[in-house]
């Protein structure tokens, strides 16, 4: 299993434009966290669902590479979102995620994002990636 400053090294390179940055990753799973501001606000001053989805995939993407190593060519295949309550616009968003099924070629994984410091999970997301062949590290 990666430590959270190698994926944190990985992703400042290879994906320099999130503003996810990671809490902490466990056997099968891992939490990011990503600062609110101006810019990922829609009319209304909700946390906009692009937002959300991004977050989603960046700790589905994060818990993944934990567990198999730095695959840079995991993509994903499927991305469903459940948005549940009105996310909070002054707080960060916080996206915790536990893989359900670790394949050969596909990944399943869960996830709830919160706002920060709040019990209640704004969205439900579930994910899929394709791992290519012979890039696992088993």
């Amino acid at each position: 299993m990666l430590s959270k400053e190698e994926l944190a090294a990985f992703l400042k390179t290879e994906f320099p434009q999130t503003k996810c940055t990671i809490d902490d990753i466990w056997h099968r799973g891992a939490s990011v966290r990503h600062e609110i501001g101006y810019d990922e606000l829609r009319p209304g001053g909700t946390v906009s669902g692009p937002t959300l989805m991004a977050v989603a995939d960046v700790a589905l993407y994060v818990a993944i590479l934990g567990e198999i190593g730095l695959v840079a060519l995991a993509v994903t295949t499927n991305l469903t979102i459940n948005f549940l309550r009105k996310p909070r616009a002054d707080k960060d968003l916080v996206a915790k995620c536990s893989l359900l099924k670790v394949g050969k070629s596909l990944i399943v994984g869960e996830v709830s994002l919160y706002s920060a410091d709040e019990e209640e999970p704004v969205a439900h997301v579930t994910g899929t990636y394709a791992i290519p062949p012979k890039k696992r590290n088993d």
